[in-house]
C-alpha cells in the first residue's frame, strides 16, 4: 500500500492564514534587522569619530576666545568676535566647502581603484585653495578700514583689523589641511584625523595661555596661537600620510598633473562651497550685525559666547 503524503504539513492549517512563508518571512525579518544593525554599527563607527573630531576642531578657536575672554574689559573679546566671525564668513567657510568637492572626486578615484588620482586631485585642490587664499588674506590685511566703512565702531574695526592679520598664516595652513583632511576621510582613515585633532587642541590650550597672558601680544596672541595650531595639524596629517603604510597606495609625488584640470574641480568645488558658505553665512552674520547696535562692545562679546 503506497504511503500518502499530505501537501499541507499538519502544523499549519489549510485554510492559508499561516504557511510556509510566514515561517520565512518571520526569518527575513531577523535577517533584516540583523543587517541594520550591522550596516549602523559601521556608518557609527565612521561617524561618531568625524563628529569628534569636528568637536575637537571647533574647540581651537572656542579655547582662544575663552582666554580672550578673561583680559579685562569687553573691547577684547567683542573684537576678536568680529574678526572671527568675519574670518569664517570670508575664508575659512569657503576652503571648507571647497575642499568638499574631493569627497565626490577621490571618493570616486577610491572607489574606481584609480589610486593615483587621488593624490593628483588632492594636490590639485591644495593648489587651488593656495591660489584662493591670497586674495583673501589681502583683503583681511585691509579689514579694519573696510569694517568702518560700513558703520561698524571705529574702535572694534580697528582692534578687530589687527585680530585677523594674525589669522593670516592660519588661513593657509586651512587651504593645505581640509584636502588632506578629505583625501583621508575618503579611503575611510578617520582615527588619524581624531587622534590629530585631539593632539593639536591638548597643545592649543596652553600655547594660547602663553601667548595671550606671558607676552605683549595681549588678545592678538590668541589668533597667532589658532594659526600655529592649524599648521601643527597640517603637518601632523602630511606626516601621517608620507610615512604611514595605510596611505602607500594612494600617495604619490607632487607633478605637474596638479596644475591641470583645475576647471574640472572647480565645477564641483564652487556649488559645494556656496552650499556651505550659506550655512556658516547664516549663523555667523549675527555677530557682524551685533556691531551695529547701540552697545557694539557688549553686544559682540555676548554673541560670541553664544
Amino acid at each position: 500500500m503506497e504511503e500518502r503524503i499530505p501537501l499541507l504539513s499538519k502544523r499549519f492549517p489549510a485554510d492559508g492564514t499561516a504557511g510556509v512563508g510566514g515561517g520565512r518571512e518571520e526569518e527575513g525579518g531577523d535577517r533584516w534587522w540583523s543587517g541594520l544593525a550591522r550596516e549602523a554599527g559601521k556608518v557609527g563607527s565612521m561617524a561618531l569619530p568625524m563628529a569628534a573630531m569636528s568637536v575637537a576642531q571647533n574647540a581651537v578657536q572656542v579655547a582662544s576666545n575663552m582666554m580672550v575672554g578673561h583680559l579685562p574689559g569687553v573691547l577684547p573679546l567683542s573684537a576678536s568676535a568680529i574678526a572671527t566671525s568675519l574670518a569664517s564668513v570670508s575664508g575659512f567657510s569657503l576652503l571648507v566647502g571647497m575642499a568638499s568637492g574631493l569627497e565626490t572626486l577621490c571618493g570616486q578615484a577610491y572607489g574606481a581603484k584609480q589610486y593615483d588620482k587621488l593624490g593628483v586631485q588632492t594636490y590639485r585642490a591644495i593648489v587651488t585653495l593656495t591660489v584662493v587664499t591670497i586674495p583673501i588674506s589681502l583683503l583681511w590685511v585691509f579689514i579694519g578700514k573696510l569694517l568702518t566703512l560700513i558703520g561698524q565702531d571705529p574702535v572694534i574695526s580697528h582692534e578687530a583689523g589687527r585680530y585677523i592679520v594674525w589669522l593670516i598664516p592660519g588661513l593657509f595652513a586651512y587651504a593645505v589641511c581640509q584636502p588632506l583632511t578629505k583625501f583621508l576621510q575618503s579611503q575611510s582613515l578617520i582615527f588619524p584625523m581624531l587622534w590629530s585633532s585631539i593632539a593639536t587642541l591638548l597643545l592649543h590650550i596652553p600655547l594660547s595661555w602663553l601667548l595671550v597672558f606671558k607676552t605683549s601680544m595681549g588678545f592678538t596672541g590668541a589668533a597667532l596661537a589658532i594659526s600655529i595650531s592649524y599648521w601643527l595639524n597640517t603637518f601632523m596629517l602630511a606626516a601621517y600620510i608620507r610615512f604611514s603604510c595605510s596611505c602607500k597606495v594612494t600617495r604619490s609625488p607632487p607633478t605637474i598633473e596638479a596644475f591641470r584640470g583645475v576647471g574640472l574641480f572647480l565645477r564641483i568645488a564652487l556649488p559645494s562651497a556656496l552650499m556651505l558658505c550659506f550655512e556658516w553665512w547664516s549663523f555667523e552674520i549675527l555677530v557682524l550685525l551685533s556691531g551695529l547696535l547701540p552697545n557694539p562692545e557688549l553686544e559682540s562679546s555676548v554673541l560670541s559666547i553664544w
